[in-house]
């Protein structure tokens, strides 16, 4: 079954030509079919990026979904255009009066910050907590993650001495779980941060649960026992060279950047083994069929 986004969104013509179903909301409504609503929270600055990566892992699924792309209204991006982000963007005051089968709060460039002197830190914690009795199932992403849990839970992050960053295998903790249904033993997720939870308040937390972790990365996939949010501290939804584009960018500023771990297969910049695509679609697939397609209702009212 199809994803179902506006035909003159950037993301319909790169994912069609990747031969992922597509189909134009004018075509959708001609369809007696109950749709899943998944709201994409999108925090990152390359948001036509990202929305082609997450609509990509979305679209592999057998159901038909309409997402909704949100921008925060208190926080003006700055590297998407604005024509774009008026006509394909919505601001919580214009969906918080609905209901969503799954979410997705995606990462963001502010984890040098604390978490209240994010300038849309007031708003997303509005989200957030609306998502508790309006949204099915939640995945938060990267920085998203990290702001998830201290939000919820009371997780703090802190600073590393140096940036992770690189594709980091990590392996299961609970295999049976139905996120890792599929999963080889050995499963590969990018990382690119600066910071990193902490990891003995998050095991003393009886509500969450630790699916995934690696030697390196430490804990790399959580849930709550209740199964309404989850935790990808990498960036499963990556692209092949989206890696490659923050190592130039960061060389470009001058900044002191290693070249990300387990990534280019040789001395050059171009051999790039794509080893976490079939991760990351597992790991969306299952959401939406365990976590939100299974469990959430029919009708909302």
């Amino acid at each position: 079954m199809p994803i179902v986004i506006p035909k003159d969104l950037p993301a319909f013509d790169v994912l069609s030509k990747e031969k992922i179903f597509v189909m134009p909301k004018e075509r959708a409504v001609r369809q007696d079919i109950r749709p899943i609503e998944i709201a994409i929270v999108n925090l990152m600055p390359t948001k036509i990026d990202t929305e082609t990566q997450l609509m990509r892992l979305l679209g592999n699924s057998s159901l038909q979904i309409n997402v909704t792309l949100v921008n925060m209204d208190s926080y003006i991006s700055k590297n998407t255009p604005q024509s774009h982000m008026q006509k394909f963007y919505k601001v919580f005051d214009e969906i918080k009066d609905r209901y969503f089968d799954g979410m997705i709060i995606t990462g963001a460039p502010v984890e040098h910050m604390e978490f209240e002197e994010v300038a849309y830190w007031k708003e997303l914690t509005e989200i957030m907590a609306w998502s508790d009795k309006h949204v099915t199932s939640t995945i938060h992403i990267c920085w998203g993650a990290q702001a998830g849990l201290y939000y919820h839970y009371g997780i703090s992050k802190h600073m590393l001495a140096h940036k992770l960053f690189g594709v980091y295998e990590v392996g299961a903790e609970d295999k049976y779980d139905a996120l890792l249904k599929g999963m080889n033993d050995k499963m590969f997720i990018p990382m690119s941060r600066h910071t990193a939870i902490d990891e003995d308040k998050l095991r003393s937390v009886e509500q969450l649960k630790v699916l995934a972790s690696g030697k390196d990365c430490g804990a790399a996939i959580i849930k709550s026992l209740d199964n309404k949010r989850f935790f990808f501290i990498g960036h499963s939804e990556y692209d092949r060279t989206t890696l490659k584009k923050e190592y130039l960018r960061d060389i470009d500023r001058g900044l002191d950047i290693q070249k990300p771990v387990n990534y280019f297969q040789d001395e050059g910049l171009y051999n790039i083994d794509l080893s976490w695509r079939s991760t990351a679609y597992l790991l969306f697939n299952n959401w939406l069929n365990y976590y939100v397609y299974q469990v959430t209702p029919y009708s909302f009212e």
